[in-house]
């Protein structure tokens, strides 16, 4: 027994034991990842990932919709500041948004490398580029554009990084508080242009009939009125549903996981009918409300059926079928959606000869003068 007692300590004496310890620190550190220096360059794209880059983007071509669309005229000055002030902001409601949320993301698939999960950046840090971004933004708007425009960015972020991150985890009822946020950006390219929200003595509702319902010529003066912001508002407000509902019931299982109160979660068949029912509701705002408001001309109402018609289709078999194919159908066409019917506005823009503006019409009245000349 003492040979084998002896044997066995020479052959784990001091040095084995050196040997497997290295052994499993180097197997036990092998899962984590080296995290980069904040360099300049690494550093961008963390602010990037805390914007969320890509919905930042989605709300400032929204409020750029709102100048283009718009009958009244912006400066150049004016325009950039309404862009960059309103990324600002939207870059600040995105950070303080997962400032609140690291330990729900830590536990969802598609949220557990965000920067602050993964602590790329510390929540001080990300907590100085959000106060920067807050007060940047609106204070941008406020000195380049008007106050009005700054008031709606700042809204804006205490509506999506206060009221709706709380609600998530309260109620089903967040999405719609959601959907206002979606719907605001547009209202502020409209006040960038001077534009006004509110129904006053001086700025009353103006319909705009159809052509062969009246025999009275359009006064291009009276397209900026009351009913224009609220149909813009309207067609964001209600686009959000179907996009979202369906990108929510395809990762529903994942909200359950985080304890979010989503609609797809508590109820599907209802989370596809809440998103047929907009669907349904975007016709009219389209064909009706769109054009009687005076933003575009009542050809918009004809050509705006076929992108409705087409997302309609695939909202009811979303709710008739409720599968995740179904679902994944209604969350794509949603994204051609807005700028398809966004571009199909411009198209259809009150006032806007757009064969005059290319120069087509020029040519066609010097082309028959020059035969009167011959």
């Amino acid at each position: 027994m003492s040979m084998q007692r002896t044997c066995m300590l020479k052959a784990t004496g001091p040095g084995f034991f050196r040997k497997s310890f290295l052994a499993h620190s180097t197997a036990f550190a092998s899962p984590y990842r080296h995290v980069e220096a904040l360099s300049p360059t690494h550093l961008v794209k963390l602010y990037a990932q805390l914007s969320k880059s890509r919905l930042s983007l989605l709300v400032v071509l929204t409020a750029m919709s709102g100048v283009a669309l718009s009958p009244l005229p912006a400066t150049i000055p004016t325009l950039l500041s309404t862009a960059v002030g309103t990324a600002l902001c939207s870059a600040s409601a995105n950070t303080l948004n997962q400032l609140q949320e690291i330990p729900f993301d830590a536990q969802m698939a598609r949220t557990r490398m965000r920067p602050l999960v993964r602590r790329a950046i510390t929540p001080l840090h990300a907590v100085g580029f959000a106060v920067a971004t807050g007060i940047s933004g609106p204070l941008l708007l406020w000195t380049m554009v008007n106050p009005t425009t700054a008031l709606l960015g700042a809204s804006n972020i205490a509506l999506y990084a206060g009221l709706y991150t709380w609600m998530k985890r309260k109620t089903i009822y967040n999405t719609w508080v959601g959907s206002v946020v979606g719907a605001l950006p547009p209202l502020m390219g409209w006040t960038a242009c001077g534009g006004q929200l509110f129904l006053s003595p001086s700025y009353p509702i103006h319909l705009f009939l159809p052509p062969f319902l009246t025999t009275i010529p359009l006064d291009s003066s009276l397209v900026d009125n009351a009913l224009s912001p609220f149909a813009f508002f309207m067609l964001l407000f209600s686009w959000q549903f179907p996009h979202f509902n369906g990108l929510a019931h395809l990762v529903r299982a994942s909200y359950a996981q985080a304890g979010y109160r989503m609609l797809a979660v508590m109820s599907p068949r209802r989370n596809s009918l809440v998103a047929l029912r907009h669907a349904l509701l975007l016709i009219p705002i389209c064909s009706v409300l769109i054009p009687l408001s005076g933003l575009t001309t009542w050809t918009f109402a004809l050509t705006s059926l076929v992108p409705n018609m087409i997302c309609t289709h695939a909202a009811w078999r979303f709710w008739r079928i409720g599968g995740e194919k179904e679902a994944r159908l209604v969350f794509r066409h949603s994204l051609w959606y807005l700028p398809v019917i966004m571009a199909l506005m411009m198209l259809h823009k009150q006032g806007v000869d757009w064969a005059k503006w290319l120069g087509l019409r020029e040519k066609e009245n010097m082309g028959s003068e020059s035969e009167d000349i011959v």
